[in-house]
Formats: structure tokens, C-alpha cells, sequence
């Protein structure tokens, strides 16, 4: 068994999804591995990672308009506003989906399904430098 790591700094530019599975193929089919896991672990409070639909752009605006609705910016139920009124539904926002995904890679390749992707969830309307941990376990 081998380990290898990796950060992966993502600047970005308002709230949105960023498609990252690029990088991470890019990364793991140099990795020199051919089979294991690669756990993706993202370190801040207000982003997050998510596997979902790559193929079809309007999926991922869908999604926007989802988290619009369930946790909008400026609720009145929240005090904490220090850094403005998207910064409390950031961290709802994080809670609410993953820091951290694990996916196995087979023959050298990432097992996503055929129209997955990996995204980078920007939770901020501010333009953030988001790092992103790579760690493959494998042979």
C-alpha cells in the first residue's frame, strides 16, 4: 500500500458549483496508482464538496435555486452575521451537504458514475481561495 496527497487551491468567484473533477482525474491517473480510495476533504465552514450531474448545466442552477429557497441569505432567524448576511446560511449550507467525499478508483480510474462530477460548492457571494486535501490509499 502506497499514500500520496495533494492540495488543490480553487479561487472562486461568488456562490456557485465548480466542477474540480478535471483536476482530480488529471491528479489520480499521475498518481502512479492504480487501485484504491481517494478521500477529498475540504477545509473551510462555509463550502463544501458534492458528487452530482455533470452532464446538464441546468442541474446545477436547479440546485442553487433549491438552496435559495430552503436557506435564503438575511433570515431573520439568525444572529450570526459577521462577515454579512450570506455568512450564517454558508454554514447551514455546509452542514447540510459534505466536507469530505470518498471514492474508489479502479484500473487507474476514478469510479464515477458515467454523468457524475465532482464539485467544489462555493457557499459565499465573496471571491474565496478555497483548498481542497487530496489523499489516495492504494496500489
Amino acid at each position: 500500500m502506497q499514500q500520496k496527497t495533494h492540495q488543490l487551491v480553487v479561487s472562486t468567484r461568488g456562490r456557485k458549483l465548480y466542477d474540480i473533477t478535471p483536476e482530480i482525474l488529471t491528479w489520480v491517473k499521475n498518481s502512479g496508482l492504480t487501485t484504491g480510495l481517494l478521500t477529498l476533504y475540504i477545509q473551510h465552514t462555509s463550502a463544501s464538496l458534492l458528487i452530482n450531474e455533470n452532464y446538464d448545466a441546468d442541474v446545477l442552477i436547479d440546485m442553487e435555486a433549491f438552496f435559495n429557497r430552503l436557506v435564503p441569505d438575511g433570515d431573520k432567524l439568525f444572529i450570526h452575521t459577521v462577515e454579512g448576511p450570506d455568512d450564517m446560511p454558508a454554514h447551514v449550507r455546509t452542514a447540510l451537504t459534505q466536507m469530505h467525499l470518498s471514492i474508489p478508483f479502479l484500473e487507474g480510474q476514478l469510479a464515477l458514475g458515467q454523468w457524475q462530477g465532482v464539485f467544489l460548492y462555493e457557499h459565499r457571494h465573496i471571491h474565496n481561495q478555497r483548498r481542497v486535501i487530496f489523499h489516495l490509499i492504494g496500489e
